[in-house]
């Protein structure tokens, strides 16, 4: 289905709701919607109905487009069918200090994606039973995903040189090398000394 035929699905179900067709590189297999952020929980529920069957919840994002943009926020859902084998993608434009109503009654699943949200970009889902940070300590200050987020990191600059040695500390580590690779197998040492070669006499006794 495309997302005008979507669309023409679910708008009886959506008086007052804001929904438009969006344009997407892989619309062919996963038509787009932009759905106001109020009714969110009503389009999702006419994408469970009959026809349609968006039953499983995959995950949801969000995009910041601050300073640019005003609402900053995509919400960006993606529902399955699994009968159908078919995927839709639902966006909310959302405002900084908007919130967006939770989608953890409908979806259980959907309930640490939204606090992980929440917690990363600080929008806020009402009706979340726990609504609360998922990532970040809970004492942390601010949100780190968010554009406007202060990164200020101060690290000295690290150089990795290759070890340099002279001419003749390498033939020195050389020679030593040699030197130890000549000397005899100790006598209790009886790992190098079953590796000895055989003595004159014993190889001449099996003769």
């Amino acid at each position: 289905m495309t997302a005008e035929e979507i669309i023409a699905a679910i708008a009886p179900a959506m008086t007052g709701a804001t929904l438009e067709p969006l344009a997407s590189s892989d619309a062919a297999v996963t038509p787009s919607l932009l759905v106001s952020a109020p009714h969110i929980v009503a389009a999702c529920q006419a994408l469970q109905g009959p026809g349609l069957e968006f039953v499983a919840f995959s995950d949801v994002t969000a995009v910041d487009f601050h300073p640019t943009r005003d609402p900053r926020f995509d919400l960006v859902y993606h529902l399955v069918s699994p009968h159908r084998r078919a995927r839709v993608r639902l966006k909310l434009r959302v405002n900084a200090n908007e919130e967006v109503p939770t989608l953890s009654g409908l979806f259980p699943g959907a309930g640490w994606p939204e606090r992980e949200l929440y917690d990363l970009f600080g929008i806020v889902f009402s009706g979340h039973a726990d609504m609360r940070r998922l990532m970040m300590p809970d004492d942390w200050e601010g949100h780190p995903l968010r554009k406007d987020y202060p990164v200020q990191l101060r690290k000295d600059a690290g150089t990795y040189m290759p070890l340099q040695i002279t001419e003749e500390e390498f033939r020195a580590n050389l020679e030593r090398d040699r030197y130890q690779r000549r000397q005899p197998a100790p006598a209790d040492d009886p790992s190098r000394a079953s590796a000895a070669p055989p003595s004159p006499k014993a190889t001449a006794g099996k003769q």
